[in-house]
């Protein structure tokens, strides 16, 4: 049985509705890491395009700061619904917020949440399905910010691919997949 499955992809590659497609459960826990800018018109907008297509019987969870994620998925029993976690970029760039690594303070405290959440993902009882953007693919970043977090992504992807069970990578709309459940690691 597929316990934890990572989906991967671009932006706007559909990597979040493959990952809802993937859950047929009536009752589902979402997880939005997202932070919520009223300011942002338009990521006010995305935010409700995805609540839109989801159906009213899934529970959201909104789980902005780093701890609230990390503490859901510990809590979590093998008979709870799936979790689908959307997603971890958004994780992290709030854990970069909290940590000030910006400005070059707290890196420490970001690796030591990233360990966090590979722990909780590790340890995870219910189905889990996360969803992070893929940016191994793209060139270096021009700036300094744009870098870190490009790294710390990529380093925090593969350390969440060690610990699921299948891995998938969404690229234009199409799901390919990268390790199947019950295959090597």
């Amino acid at each position: 049985m597929t316990r934890r499955t990572l989906v991967l992809g671009g932006a706007r590659s559909g990597k979040s509705a493959h990952a809802e497609g993937l859950v047929s459960d009536e009752v589902v826990t979402y997880v939005a890491t997202a932070r919520r800018y009223p300011d942002d018109a338009d990521w006010e907008l995305r935010i409700a395009q995805h609540v839109a297509r989801r159906p009213t019987t899934w529970h959201t969870v909104e789980a902005p700061a780093p701890n609230d994620l990390t503490a859901l998925l510990t809590a979590t029993a093998e008979s709870d619904p799936p979790i689908l976690v959307d997603d971890v970029a958004t994780w992290l760039a709030g854990a970069l917020d909290d940590a000030g690594a910006w400005e070059g303070h707290g890196i420490g405290e970001v690796e030591r949440q990233c360990g966090a959440l590979v722990d909780a993902v590790s340890q995870t009882r219910a189905r889990l399905i996360l969803v992070s953007a893929e940016v191994g693919l793209g060139v270096v970043p021009s700036t300094h910010s744009g870098r870190l977090f490009r790294d710390h992504l990529g380093s925090l992807n593969a350390r969440l691919a060690e610990v699921c069970d299948e891995v998938l990578l969404v690229v234009a709309g199409i799901p390919l997949r990268l390790r199947e459940a019950g295959g090597s690691r």
